[in-house]
């Protein structure tokens, strides 16, 4: 790709590079060779014009989604709606959402509020995004697509992965292939205004170590204080400079060497070391620290559908949980920290055993 997935600019910079390694939803049966895995390039870029970071090709067909919904995001998203309700976002009477890949919605909770989902493509009331918009490759596009069905006095809810935390928290495994785009407030509020909108609120949340929900509407509007201050913020920390973005070159490297010694480091010592969350973040990382079962017997996950597989590019086994539980392991390596309250409740044999993910 030579032009900017947001603005049409060529003038985008390659910003992290990890090389080939599994498409991140492809998860093989267990009885497929290894050997078989097709490997693609993955790779970040930063447009210097815009802002937006963004998958720089992807070569992957998509395939059928097979997580399970976290507590957290579950949760994360009726706090958010009351949040939006009560700073009175939440008019007219219809409602339509541009869903993730990955499942979940947020529409019931609009429709306990008296709202009617709006089947047609005629524009609603209040349209919905919850981690849906960075799945599109044509990142101008779809903007303009979600504007165009918000109706005229009405409201884009759109909730993303902040730029400011993947950086800041060495995040740099939210790279994978399938989505396209990598959003700071800035490079938003610019993606939007392309589409004739603008953000005027703005909610942050500790899923995924920050994410931010924005209100945007129609027109150029002066954005409240939770906007600017976000906005303060990323200009302060430089986050859309290609340098700062290029430091997760530096933590993909150090965190693939982090887990391999750990592993090895337990392997040593005679510990049997498992893992929990199949999750497609994790595919790139244990492709690259060349990890397999002498060093990590197996990797459970809530999701039938993957249970009974492996991880891509490894002999690593996807396993229930109980069947983990039952495996009784020294240590537990947790790819998904944000399920560590809720995997905690969920098995108490394995208090104590814990490790959250090493980046």
């Amino acid at each position: 790709m030579s032009d900017c997935r947001g603005c049409g600019s060529n003038a985008v910079v390659r910003v992290l590079d990890v090389g080939k390694v599994p498409a991140a939803d492809h998860f093989p049966l267990s009885t497929d060779p290894v050997g078989d895995d097709t490997l693609h390039d993955l790779a970040m870029d930063l447009c210097t014009v815009c802002g937006l970071a963004q998958l720089a090709d992807d070569d992957t067909v998509t395939d059928e989604p097979r997580g399970v919904e976290p507590q957290a995001l579950v949760d994360q998203a009726a706090a958010a709606i009351e949040l939006v309700g009560r700073a009175g976002w939440l008019r007219g009477s219809t409602v339509r959402e541009f869903g993730s890949p990955h499942g979940g919605t947020w529409v019931p909770l609009l429709t306990a509020r008296g709202f009617a989902e709006t089947i047609s493509e005629r524009p609603a009331d209040v349209v919905l995004d919850c981690f849906g918009i960075m799945h599109e490759p044509d990142q101008r596009a779809a903007f303009r697509t979600r504007a165009a069905a918000t109706a005229e006095e009405g409201v884009l809810l759109l909730q993303f992965h902040s730029l400011e935390t993947i950086v800041e928290q060495h995040q740099w495994n939210a790279l994978r292939h399938g989505h396209f785009g990598y959003y700071s407030l800035t490079t938003l509020q610019r993606l939007l205004g392309d589409a004739g909108m603008s953000a005027v609120a703005a909610w942050e949340f500790d899923l995924y170590g920050g994410t931010v929900l924005i209100a945007a509407v129609h027109g150029h509007r002066e954005p409240e204080p939770s906007v600017v201050t976000i906005l303060d913020r990323e200009r302060d920390k430089a986050i859309a400079d290609p340098t700062t973005v290029g430091t997760l070159q530096i933590a993909a490297d150090r965190h693939v060497g982090r887990l391999r010694a750990f592993l090895e480091s337990e392997r040593k010592a005679g510990r049997r070391t498992y893992a929990y969350g199949a999750a497609s973040r994790a595919v790139a990382l244990f492709a690259i620290a060349g990890l397999d079962s002498a060093v990590l017997a197996g990797i459970a996950d809530a999701s039938p559908a993957k249970q009974g597989r492996r991880m891509p590019a490894t002999d690593i086994p996807i396993i229930t949980p109980a069947a983990l539980v039952s495996a009784d392991p020294d240590r537990v390596v947790l790819m998904l920290p944000d399920l560590l309250t809720e995997v905690s409740a969920q098995f108490p044999d394995l208090a104590g055993r814990w490790v959250v993910d090493l980046a």
